[in-house]
This record gives C-alpha cells, structure tokens and sequence, in this order.
C-alpha cells in the first residue's frame, strides 16, 4: 500500500466522459446520464483498500442523503483486478448490494477514466456542478485509518451544501489521501 494524494484537477475543468460497465445492474453507464441533475459526486474507490473501508459508510449515507436533493452519485473502482482480485466486478456487485448502494458501481477495465480524471488515489473524490464543472476535489474528512478523528464527511458536505445554497466553491480543498490506484503493469500514467 503506498498513500498517496490526489491530484488536485483545476477546478472548473469539464468532466470527463465516460461509459462504464455497471457491476451491479450490468448496464452501461455514462456521464451523460447524469446531465440533469444539480451535481454530480464521482468517487474512485474500490473494495479492499483500507481507506476506502474507514470511509465507506459515511460515503455511502452522504450519497443517499444528496441524492435525494438532486445530487447524483457514482463510483468508480479502476484497479487491475488481475493483481487485485478482491476488486473484480463480481466482489464489486457483492459489496454494493450489501451496503444496498443506490447509485452506480462502475469498472474502468482499461483505467481511461481514471487517467482521464486524473484519479490517483481510492477513494478520490470529485463534485462536479449542474453543468458538469469541476466545484470540488479533494478528502472527505480528517479522518485517516488508525488517527482516531471520527470519519464525519464534513469536507464533502460542505461542498455540497455550498454547492446546493449556489455559493462559490469552499476556497479551502484539500487533497484526499489513500491508497494508489492498482495500475496495470506498464499503464501508469505521467502524474502517478
């Protein structure tokens, strides 16, 4: 496990594109899917990475609580599941059906979202606007696996109430810090 950063992307960068494979439902899902809505939340995570599980509850609640304001959320697990096994689509199902996730499990097979993204870490957290401009990125909270700070998603949901109330993004984003993504040999990107 190497900790490591997120990038930080410009903040009012266009999302990028996207269309992934549903672990759960099966169907392809796709950034346009979410032009609607007043947001968009875009997490790269996975299944085994110790930071993502301190996390994940409190992810998941925000999430639900968001969309029922208009937020729409989706994740994004871009690990190579040859070395990773524990990260495949069919651990991905299992995991989102019994946390009863109701919003998109997404593998990014080739990691082209990833890098496109610029994700360099699980979980990386990006909150995109209505029309799909990067407002945030960056930690969910001050809580790290083993630093004893209660996981509160007080960073994340700051941005969103901002985002909601139509104020200027939080001037204080901080980066989020977990494990890298599981590259596949030979297809890391420059920025890793």
């Amino acid at each position: 496990m190497t900790a490591t950063q997120s990038t930080m992307v410009p903040l009012g960068t266009k999302a990028p594109d996207f269309a992934l494979l549903d672990a759960v439902s099966g169907e392809v899902v796709k950034l346009s899917d979410f032009e609607d809505g007043r947001g968009l939340i875009v997490m790269f995570v996975c299944n085994h990475c110790p930071f993502v599980m301190h996390v994940r509850d409190e992810l998941v609640r925000i999430c639900h609580e968001y969309q029922d304001r208009g937020i729409a959320a989706v994740a994004i697990n871009s690990n190579d599941v040859e070395a990773y096994p524990e990260d495949s689509p069919q651990n991905m199902k299992a995991v989102a059906e019994e946390e009863a996730w109701n919003f998109p499990y997404l593998f990014d097979e080739d990691q082209s979202t990833a890098k496109a993204y610029r994700a360099a870490c699980t979980p990386d957290l990006f909150v995109f606007d209505e029309d799909l401009r990067l407002y945030y990125r960056g930690q969910l909270d001050d809580s790290r696996p083993g630093n004893g700070l209660p996981t509160t998603g007080a960073d994340l949901r700051q941005a969103l109430e901002a985002l909601l109330a139509g104020r200027e993004p939080p001037e204080i984003q901080l980066p989020s810090l977990g494990c890298n993504i599981k590259w596949k040999p030979g297809n890391e990107p420059s920025y890793a």
